[in-house]
Protein backbone atom coordinates (compact mmCIF):
# COMPACT_ATOMS: atom_id res chain seq x y z
CA UNK A 1 0.00 0.00 0.00
CA UNK A 2 1.24 3.34 -1.13
CA UNK A 3 0.99 6.56 1.14
CA UNK A 4 1.62 10.12 -0.08
CA UNK A 5 5.17 10.26 1.17
CA UNK A 6 5.93 7.08 -1.25
CA UNK A 7 3.65 7.85 -3.88
CA UNK A 8 5.57 11.36 -4.71
CA UNK A 9 9.00 9.03 -5.45
CA UNK A 10 9.12 8.67 -9.14
CA UNK A 11 11.56 6.79 -11.11
CA UNK A 12 14.68 8.28 -12.57
CA UNK A 13 14.49 9.04 -16.52
CA UNK A 14 17.26 8.78 -18.40
CA UNK A 15 19.45 12.28 -18.93
CA UNK A 16 22.15 13.56 -20.99
CA UNK A 17 25.41 11.87 -21.63
CA UNK A 18 27.66 12.53 -18.62
CA UNK A 19 30.64 12.84 -20.73
CA UNK A 20 28.78 14.72 -23.10
CA UNK A 21 30.68 13.02 -26.20
CA UNK A 22 34.23 14.86 -25.47
CA UNK A 23 35.78 11.77 -24.74
CA UNK A 24 37.78 12.63 -20.96
CA UNK A 25 37.44 11.71 -17.67
CA UNK A 26 34.53 9.33 -17.23
CA UNK A 27 34.72 7.48 -20.54
CA UNK A 28 33.66 4.20 -20.06
CA UNK A 29 31.92 4.63 -16.71
CA UNK A 30 28.16 3.60 -16.46
CA UNK A 31 25.45 5.83 -15.74
CA UNK A 32 23.00 5.16 -13.27
CA UNK A 33 21.21 7.92 -14.29
CA UNK A 34 18.09 5.74 -15.18
CA UNK A 35 17.95 3.40 -12.75
CA UNK A 36 15.67 3.18 -9.44
CA UNK A 37 15.83 1.22 -6.67
CA UNK A 38 12.38 -0.10 -5.92
CA UNK A 39 12.46 -2.02 -2.29
CA UNK A 40 10.31 -4.78 -1.50
CA UNK A 41 8.59 -5.52 1.73
CA UNK A 42 6.97 -8.85 1.71
CA UNK A 43 6.67 -8.64 5.60
CA UNK A 44 4.37 -5.53 5.61
CA UNK A 45 3.08 -5.64 2.30
CA UNK A 46 4.37 -2.65 0.69
CA UNK A 47 6.68 -1.70 -2.68
CA UNK A 48 8.30 1.99 -2.90
CA UNK A 49 11.33 3.61 -4.64
CA UNK A 50 14.10 4.48 -2.31
CA UNK A 51 16.98 6.34 -4.06
CA UNK A 52 19.06 5.73 -0.85
CA UNK A 53 19.36 2.41 -1.79
CA UNK A 54 22.15 3.60 -4.41
CA UNK A 55 24.05 3.88 -1.67
CA UNK A 56 23.30 1.26 0.73
CA UNK A 57 20.82 3.16 2.67
CA UNK A 58 17.35 2.97 2.26
CA UNK A 59 15.15 2.73 4.77
CA UNK A 60 15.19 -0.90 5.70
CA UNK A 61 18.55 -0.92 5.71
CA UNK A 62 20.07 2.00 8.17
CA UNK A 63 21.09 1.37 11.63
CA UNK A 64 21.60 -2.55 10.65
CA UNK A 65 25.28 -3.56 10.64
CA UNK A 66 26.02 -5.65 7.32
CA UNK A 67 27.52 -9.21 8.46
CA UNK A 68 29.06 -11.10 5.65
CA UNK A 69 27.98 -14.69 6.82
CA UNK A 70 24.39 -15.09 5.90
CA UNK A 71 24.23 -17.98 8.99
CA UNK A 72 25.24 -15.40 11.45
CA UNK A 73 21.54 -13.22 10.75
CA UNK A 74 19.32 -16.76 11.20
CA UNK A 75 16.55 -14.20 12.56
CA UNK A 76 16.80 -11.90 9.28
CA UNK A 77 13.22 -11.07 7.28
CA UNK A 78 13.33 -11.23 3.64
CA UNK A 79 13.49 -7.91 1.64
CA UNK A 80 13.82 -7.24 -2.10
CA UNK A 81 15.72 -4.75 -3.71
CA UNK A 82 14.41 -4.56 -7.79
CA UNK A 83 16.75 -2.68 -10.07
CA UNK A 84 14.71 -0.83 -12.49
CA UNK A 85 16.09 0.43 -15.48
CA UNK A 86 13.87 2.69 -17.23
CA UNK A 87 14.18 3.48 -21.18
CA UNK A 88 12.39 5.90 -23.66
CA UNK A 89 11.34 4.60 -26.84
CA UNK A 90 8.92 5.85 -29.53
CA UNK A 91 6.26 5.66 -27.34
CA UNK A 92 7.56 7.24 -24.79
CA UNK A 93 9.25 5.46 -21.78
CA UNK A 94 9.14 2.15 -20.37
CA UNK A 95 10.59 -0.43 -17.83
CA UNK A 96 13.70 -1.77 -20.08
CA UNK A 97 14.92 -4.08 -17.09
CA UNK A 98 13.93 -5.39 -13.57
CA UNK A 99 16.05 -7.74 -11.62
CA UNK A 100 15.51 -8.14 -7.85
CA UNK A 101 18.22 -8.68 -5.04
CA UNK A 102 17.72 -10.35 -1.86
CA UNK A 103 18.11 -9.12 2.08
CA UNK A 104 18.36 -10.39 5.29
CA UNK A 105 17.41 -7.96 8.14
CA UNK A 106 17.13 -8.98 11.87
CA UNK A 107 16.00 -5.53 13.05
CA UNK A 108 16.11 -6.05 17.04
CA UNK A 109 19.19 -7.58 16.66
CA UNK A 110 20.81 -4.91 14.03
CA UNK A 111 22.18 -7.02 11.69
CA UNK A 112 21.89 -7.82 7.88
CA UNK A 113 23.57 -9.96 5.19
CA UNK A 114 22.95 -8.74 1.30
CA UNK A 115 25.70 -10.09 -1.52
CA UNK A 116 27.02 -7.24 -2.82
CA UNK A 117 28.50 -8.82 -5.80
CA UNK A 118 24.78 -9.85 -6.45
CA UNK A 119 23.39 -6.60 -5.58
CA UNK A 120 25.81 -5.70 -8.94
CA UNK A 121 25.30 -8.13 -11.13
CA UNK A 122 21.77 -7.62 -10.91
CA UNK A 123 22.07 -4.00 -11.36
CA UNK A 124 23.97 -4.27 -14.46
CA UNK A 125 21.79 -7.08 -15.85
CA UNK A 126 19.05 -4.63 -15.56
CA UNK A 127 20.73 -1.35 -17.40
CA UNK A 128 21.09 -4.48 -20.32
CA UNK A 129 17.67 -4.83 -20.12
CA UNK A 130 17.23 -8.03 -18.47
CA UNK A 131 14.43 -9.55 -16.13
CA UNK A 132 15.01 -11.66 -13.10
CA UNK A 133 12.37 -11.81 -10.72
CA UNK A 134 11.45 -15.71 -11.11
CA UNK A 135 13.18 -16.25 -8.13
CA UNK A 136 10.95 -13.84 -5.90
CA UNK A 137 8.47 -15.32 -3.34
CA UNK A 138 4.82 -14.54 -4.69
CA UNK A 139 4.04 -12.01 -2.53
CA UNK A 140 6.72 -10.07 -3.12
CA UNK A 141 6.31 -10.63 -7.04
CA UNK A 142 3.15 -10.01 -6.84
CA UNK A 143 3.95 -6.62 -4.81
CA UNK A 144 6.15 -5.63 -7.38
CA UNK A 145 4.18 -5.84 -10.12
CA UNK A 146 1.20 -4.25 -8.84
CA UNK A 147 4.10 -1.32 -7.71
CA UNK A 148 4.72 -0.93 -11.25
CA UNK A 149 1.58 -1.04 -12.98
CA UNK A 150 -0.05 1.47 -10.52
CA UNK A 151 3.47 3.60 -10.58
CA UNK A 152 3.28 4.72 -14.44
CA UNK A 153 0.55 2.65 -16.27
CA UNK A 154 1.71 3.66 -19.48
CA UNK A 155 5.55 2.79 -18.71
CA UNK A 156 4.22 -0.54 -17.98
CA UNK A 157 1.68 -0.95 -21.40
CA UNK A 158 4.95 0.72 -23.53
CA UNK A 159 7.01 -2.10 -21.73
CA UNK A 160 7.86 -5.17 -23.48
CA UNK A 161 6.08 -8.46 -23.78
CA UNK A 162 8.36 -10.35 -21.76
CA UNK A 163 7.90 -7.94 -18.75
CA UNK A 164 4.56 -7.89 -18.93
CA UNK A 165 4.07 -11.64 -18.66
CA UNK A 166 6.65 -12.10 -15.71
CA UNK A 167 3.67 -9.89 -13.83
CA UNK A 168 -0.02 -10.80 -15.31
Amino acid sequence: MMNEQNKSQQFTIMKDDATDGHGGYGVGSISLENISPVIIDPNEKRAFVDMGAMHARSEIERRVKFIKDEDEVPNGLTYWIAWVTVEANENGPYYHGVCASRLLIDRPNKRAFKSMPEHVTDMEKSMKGKMRVDHLDETSKTLLGDFLKSHNEDMFNNSEAELKTLFT
